[in-house]
């Protein structure tokens, strides 16, 4: 039970910050989902950061729970990902689609690595 209080309130902040970037960029583009791939792309940060502490002992149970698996499982979002990217698609905007498709693995990739070699 106290793994899922741990998971919801991580949760609940993640997503309420990833409403915070969703909003803060909605003048952006209005073709290109910069805000999921920047929450995406910083979520992955953190969790690769998280994850080498997390092999270095520096992070508790209740810590990942609240952390890697809530926080970092509200603030990124692979379904808005996957929407935005059928939207994209079905709009006709091929370039934007496959750029935000492409882009989002390897950026993702890319920061995951950058947050491991961050955590020391």
């Amino acid at each position: 039970m106290q793994a899922v209080l741990w998971v919801f309130l991580g949760g609940g902040l993640g997503s309420l910050a990833r409403f915070g970037v969703a909003r803060s960029l909605q003048i952006w583009s209005p073709h290109f989902p910069y805000a999921t791939l920047i929450a995406n792309v910083l979520s992955c940060i953190l969790l690769g950061y998280l994850m080498g502490q997390t092999l270095r002992g520096q992070i508790s149970q209740q810590g990942q729970w609240l952390l890697m698996t809530g926080f970092c499982g509200g603030f990124s979002t692979f379904s808005t990902f996957s929407g935005e990217s059928f939207n994209l698609l079905q709009s006709g905007h091929y370039a934007y689609a496959l750029l935000n498709m492409g882009g989002s693995l390897i950026l993702g990739l890319i920061c995951i690595y950058l947050g491991l070699r961050l955590s020391g």
